[in-house]
């Protein structure tokens, strides 16, 4: 059977997009760029199926960008299931364990949080994207395969209390890239002594984007019967993906010189990090990096370069 062919063009930008429950990461990626008729695209970070929330989508020359989306600090608004432990971390899974909850206040809630501010470790769940010898982690623990996993780096910046749900908590996290809100879920019914599970999920933003910016499918849909036009006016610019970075206004040499992957200096640049590389027609070239010396090196330069 001969797959359906559509049209493809070359389109850059951003789209904030919702993830509905469901789906997964990539199947609403695939939905999109078909909608966009985008010849590449890729999103910024997995959401489990049964999770909802932002999902940034990054189309051309955006995808040379997506990293530093992938990097960022995420938050989420979640729901842990108090009392019932599951297989899976979450409510997809079969129920293995069931305890009384009792003795839960606020005041025992917050000692809880309060102790899993910060750096730690995290061991991936089994239940995650990630890959083993080629293989999803999800795929491996469908067939009752388990793999030693290290734990990894993470950091919690916040941990809040948003309700009180009976034998549930909404809670709201800001953490590092990498942080599994299941396992997140697993330690904080762990630590008040009844167990628990992540009840749904959302996540709320990443970076400098925010969930109340986004359009869902069903919005995406509406506008393409409209045109592309109309889908391609929700697209933010390329440049936005390092909000808090500062530009620098490169002049046509040095623009030529680090287009061919040469650290240049320019006058009164920052001292260090990342910034963001204009030319002296204001186009944005991508990221550069301070050196140590004072120079600009690229990190990530756009075809515009």
């Amino acid at each position: 059977m001969v797959s359906q062919r559509w049209p493809r063009r070359d389109v850059s930008g951003i789209l904030l997009f919702i993830k509905s429950p469901g789906p997964s990461s990539n199947e609403a990626l695939q939905c999109v760029k078909r909608l966009y008729q985008a010849r590449k695209a890729g999103h910024t970070g997995s959401l489990d199926r049964l999770a909802t929330g932002l999902l940034p989508i990054c189309f051309g020359e955006a995808t040379k960008l997506s990293g530093f989306l992938l990097n960022a600090d995420k938050c989420y608004r979640a729901i842990v299931k108090l009392g019932v432990v599951t297989t899976t971390g979450d409510a997809e899974g079969e129920v293995i364990r069931e305890r009384p909850v009792t003795d839960l206040d606020a005041a025992r809630v917050a000692g809880v949080f309060r102790a899993m501010l910060g750096a730690k470790t995290q061991v991936p769940p089994m239940h995650s994207a990630l890959k083993h010898q080629g293989q999803r982690l999800y795929e491996l623990a469908h067939r009752g395969i388990a793999i030693e996993r290290q734990p990894r780096p993470i950091v919690i910046h916040a941990l809040d209390l948003v309700r009180f749900l009976g034998d549930a908590l909404e809670i709201g996290v800001r953490c590092s890239k990498g942080t599994y809100i299941r396992t997140l879920a697993e330690d904080i019914g762990e630590a008040l002594g009844c167990g628990g599970h992540v009840a749904s999920l959302e996540r709320t933003a990443v970076g400098g984007f925010e969930v109340r910016d986004a359009i869902d499918l069903c919005g995406l849909t509406e506008l393409a019967s409209t045109g592309l036009q109309a889908l391609d006016a929700r697209l933010l610019p390329l440049d936005c993906v390092l909000p808090g970075e500062p530009a620098v206004a490169l002049s046509r040499d040095a623009a030529y010189y680090l287009g061919r992957g040469q650290a240049v200096l320019v006058a009164h640049a920052p001292k260090a990090g990342l910034v963001k590389l204009y030319d002296d027609r204001r186009r944005f070239l991508g990221v550069g990096e301070v050196q140590d010396d004072g120079r600009i090196a690229p990190r990530r330069l756009l075809r515009t370069a």
